[in-house]
């Protein structure tokens, strides 16, 4: 499954309120309930996948969003109301390249197209290559390589002029 359709299945819960949904293919299989305390998400095809998923999105929650806070307030250039963001479709591990032997897909001073690949965002082992939904210019990459993101988590500023 792909980030955007992960995306697109989240804000369409998010809209309809609905409780569960599920789906299921010849790859996978997913339900996403949801609760008055706390949206779940599970796999019901690897039993282990659940607890593994839950473990790393709960731990990292608060070490991530100190470092997401740092770069927000050394962030005086994006009060220039014309830089656009690039952010996190999902929770994950945010990298910079495709393999450890790789240059970065992209860094400050690249151009960038629309659908362009950005980065890689790790989610229950799957690499998902992130796409630009805007073009312009890298100004300011917002996290660091190999380190936690959330839904929706600023990764890059860009000019788009």
């Amino acid at each position: 499954m792909k980030a955007k359709e992960i995306r697109d299945l989240i804000d369409f819960i998010s809209a309809t309120g609905l409780e569960e949904v599920n789906i299921e293919t010849e790859e996978f299989k997913i339900s996403v309930k949801r609760t008055p305390e706390q949206n779940v998400v599970s796999s019901p095809v690897p039993v282990a996948v659940p607890p593994v998923a839950a473990a790393p999105s709960a731990a990292p929650v608060p070490s991530p969003q100190p470092a997401a806070e740092a770069p927000k307030g050394g962030e005086a250039p994006a009060g220039d109301t014309n830089l656009l963001t690039i952010k996190s479709p999902m929770i994950g591990t945010f990298y910079r390249t495709p393999n450890p032997d790789s240059p970065v897909f992209v860094q400050v001073g690249d151009k960038v197209g629309q659908g362009d690949t950005v980065c890689i965002i790790e989610a229950m082992k799957l690499f998902n290559e992130i796409e630009s939904d805007v073009s312009g210019k890298i100004v300011k990459v917002l996290v660091d390589n190999a380190t936690p993101v959330e839904y929706d988590q600023p990764l890059f500023l860009v000019d788009p002029s």
